[in-house]
């Protein structure tokens, strides 16, 4: 009787998705118009504007929702919980947008969203409004048509993901016991390329840092002081190339020593997946992958960890020469991190080793930034297989398992301070121009995301 009734529920959530396809498209593009940069103080007005919206509209879907405060931009806290045997899930997605500088390469203004074969164009379409949505407009569908969901769902849509989250995890762990759930849920990802929706199960970690290299207390006459004092572009030059060897091999100490290799079932469903290694570097401008020998591209992406310099400055960069000695040089360092690796030992290692080989006459100064552990999620879960399952429904194929090379920080988070694995739903591409100009969302994307959606809450209740 059960699985009759769930049944009939899913068969009316999805006409009702069918039928209210147009308007939740508009709804959509309302949000988008809202020009909330969370990075420039002049928006202000429009990151409370967006933070209404979304609390507005989790209401009208038929949950309790609140605006909070922070330090920074506000937290939107939603929530329906009324099936006491059920299941928690946490929503997250953010409502705030990365600046859309420069404009003159936009088609269209950034604000002002336009649908041209079959995506929709604006700042913020698949980054993360246009995903983050899907999940409200799913539980709408099923609050407006049964009348209850399956699941209990929680969402925190925050406002400065894209300035670093600073007041999240404060948030997060005043309020355990109300962000309390099961699993968590972050379509802040994408598929693995059209047609093939993806599970993202691991990410990579991060460890960023910057070291300076002092030489004379200011810049010199090269031809009165050179060759009798050390140059500190030149010695961080020499140092830096000493950290990767010709291999693409890591050689600080330790650095490899708790990496987590990848399951010979992991490289083979990689090997499995298309991909156009010709094309690959076609599209990004260069002639050859390069990078750690022994792995495969993918591999190296998304499981391997890497150690790259970022930028490096230092003397004169002008018009025209200035022959001098400069007085300090800086290289800004990050370094991907896989699971198992701890970012503080990687930290102590690299000071450590660059402590060691910094040339003689100069001084060293390093300086760690910020971080956040790789994640790896179990591929044989519940919750997993519910996403499975409610994917292929959603999209009309299986979902392919793949790991991302990025780090999403709160992901850390909330198994740190809530205990709980995410499921990692993308429903948009790496190709819709996130962060840049002309940022685009599948609109048949945006409408089998929310059917999938959709279909979770059916799954995560069975």
């Amino acid at each position: 009787m059960r699985d009759e009734e769930e049944s009939k529920g899913m068969e009316s959530v999805q006409k009702y998705l069918a039928e209210n396809a147009s308007r939740n498209l508009d709804e959509l593009k309302d949000l988008l118009r809202i020009p909330s940069i969370s990075a420039d103080s002049k928006y202000l007005s429009s990151m409370k504007e967006a933070a209404e919206f979304v609390s507005q509209k989790l209401i009208d879907a038929g949950c309790a929702a609140e605006i909070i405060e922070t330090d920074g931009h506000p937290i939107v806290f939603g929530s329906w919980t009324k099936s006491p045997d059920a299941p928690t899930a946490l929503v997250y997605g953010h409502y705030d947008v990365q600046p859309p500088d420069p404009l003159d390469e936009w088609t269209t203004p950034p604000f002002e969203p336009e649908v041209r074969d079959g995506d929709i164009y604006a700042r913020g379409a698949t980054d993360d409004k246009g995903q983050m949505y899907t999940h409200i407009k799913s539980v709408e569908a099923w609050l407006q048509t049964v009348g209850k969901l399956p699941v209990n769902v929680k969402f925190i849509i925050e406002g400065e993901e894209e300035v670093g989250s600073d007041n999240l995890d404060k948030f997060i762990e005043a309020n355990k016991e109300k962000c309390a759930c099961d699993v968590a849920v972050v379509s802040d990802t994408a598929q693995y390329g059209p047609g093939m929706p993806a599970i993202t199960y691991g990410l990579r970690g991060i460890m960023c840092c910057e070291v300076t290299l002092h030489g004379p207390n200011q810049d010199l006459h090269s031809g009165v002081f050179g060759g009798s004092i050390a140059n500190p572009v030149n010695g961080l030059a020499s140092l830096i190339g000493k950290m990767i060897d010709e291999n693409g091999t890591v050689q600080i100490p330790g650095f490899y020593d708790d990496v987590l290799p990848l399951t010979d079932e992991e490289r083979a469903a990689f090997a499995a997946l298309p991909f156009d290694e010709s094309k690959y570097i076609g599209g990004l401008g260069v002639s050859a992958t390069h990078g750690e020998q022994g792995f495969s591209t993918l591999e190296r992406r998304w499981s391997r960890p890497t150690c790259d310099v970022n930028g490096i400055f230092g003397g004169y960069t002008g018009e025209g020469p200035k022959t001098i000695i400069p007085a300090k040089a800086t290289a800004k360092i990050s370094c991907r991190l896989v699971p198992n690796q701890e970012e503080s030992k990687v930290v102590q290692s690299m000071e450590a080793f660059l402590e060691e080989h910094c040339p003689p006459g100069l001084r060293i100064e390093f300086k760690h930034y910020h971080g956040c552990p790789a994640v790896l999620c179990d591929l044989n879960s519940p919750y997993m297989q519910a996403a499975k399952v409610a994917i292929e429904k959603g999209f009309g194929t299986a979902p392919v398992m793949i790991r991302e090379g990025g780090s999403i920080p709160v992901v850390g988070t909330f198994k740190d301070l809530l205990g709980v694995d995410t499921l990692l739903l993308g429903w948009g591409q790496n190709t819709d121009n996130l962060h840049s100009p002309n940022e685009k969302f599948s609109v048949d994307s945006f409408q089998r995301g929310t059917l999938s959606s959709a279909w979770l809450w059916q799954e995560l209740g069975q």
